[in-house]
């Protein structure tokens, strides 16, 4: 039988989307019924996801704001990026990472356009529980640690140092026959250092709530942005008023709602552009901006180039 709790662990359900993802090329990001991000898993029995990609990738060298139920593991090869995990700025550089709890609101992006070569990998706790009692002494613990929402992992510090070897261990296996015996394996390693490591539950619970409606507006936007948007349609799918919703969303984003709207339209402009044959006045729309005129204007600010030449220099077909 499945544990009461495991209902927070099958959310993701009875099937894994059997869709590969690209290497890091243009994101597709689909959102759940629950309005989390439906993960690309690069197996159709495996919930695992690992790449190495480019920070270039993303449009504006920065990842959609997103959230899932999958801990997510990152180191950089090269360069340096930063990470917003629930409003808290990341630095990592070389040969450094982050790890990301489940359920927490982040993404990436290069606050410098400096480019970053980088390892991602997504990986579902589910894989993690053999039995009912392992998710309930040692699973959901770190899971429901509002202490652990990312825990930056530093080369120099012992612990972290074993995280990141292991994390380079699950992309060098990632391509072999026994992968998904091996990865479980490595995720089991990291899950036990993790486990042994945390410090106990300090935060106030006031902050998850926070980050519950926040998961809320955002998963709205996601879900309509090619519709018309208003400030006061934001708060109310998360059930606040207009001003804390704008306080929200600077706390944790650094941007004001409308701001985050614009930048995710402009976000699923560009795989159109790359991926279609529509015309930018077919585009417009189609994103939610009133005509194409406004839509380039904002294109350019965002992007540093017209539609037409991102289409150009980018089409993939």
């Amino acid at each position: 039988m499945i544990s009461a709790n495991r209902a927070f662990l099958y959310r993701f359900s009875a099937r894994f989307n059997n869709n590969p993802a690209g290497a890091f090329e243009m994101v597709e990001m689909e959102v759940k019924d629950d309005r989390s991000e439906k993960i690309r898993y690069d197996h159709t029995d495996y919930p695992i996801f690992i790449k190495r990609g480019l920070i270039s990738s993303y449009p504006n060298r920065a990842a959609p704001v997103h959230w899932h139920d999958d801990v997510e593991l990152i180191t950089v090869l090269s360069g340096e990026m930063q990470y917003n995990v629930n409003g808290s700025i990341i630095a990592l550089g070389e040969n450094e990472g982050i790890l990301v709890n489940a359920r927490q609101l982040h993404f990436g992006f290069s606050a410098g356009k400096k480019e970053c070569d980088f390892i991602c990998i997504l990986l579902h706790p589910l894989m993690l529980c053999a039995t009912p009692a392992y998710e309930r002494d040692f699973v959901l613990p770190v899971l429901h640690n509002r202490n652990a929402a990312y825990v930056q992992l530093h080369k120099d510090t012992v612990w972290h140092k074993k995280i990141l070897e292991d994390i380079w261990r699950m992309y060098e296996v990632k391509d072999e026959t026994a992968a998904p015996l091996k990865i479980q394996s490595l995720f089991l390693n990291i899950w036990i250092i993790l486990y042994e490591n945390i410090a106990p539950e300090t935060r106030p619970a006031a902050q998850n709530a926070s980050l519950s409606i926040l998961r809320n507006m955002i998963g709205f936007i996601q879900q309509n942005y090619a519709a018309s948007i208003l400030l006061a349609d934001i708060a109310a799918s998360g059930a606040v008023g207009q001003s804390k919703c704008c306080r929200l969303f600077a706390e944790y984003i650094g941007l004001t709602p409308n701001a985050y709207l614009t930048q995710y339209r402009l976000d699923r402009s560009t795989a159109l552009l790359k991926n279609t044959d529509m015309t930018i006045t077919e585009i417009a729309p189609a994103v939610g901006f009133g005509g194409s005129s406004y839509y380039a204007e904002a294109f350019r600010k965002w992007i540093g180039s017209s539609p037409s030449e991102y289409r150009r220099t980018h089409n993939v077909q």
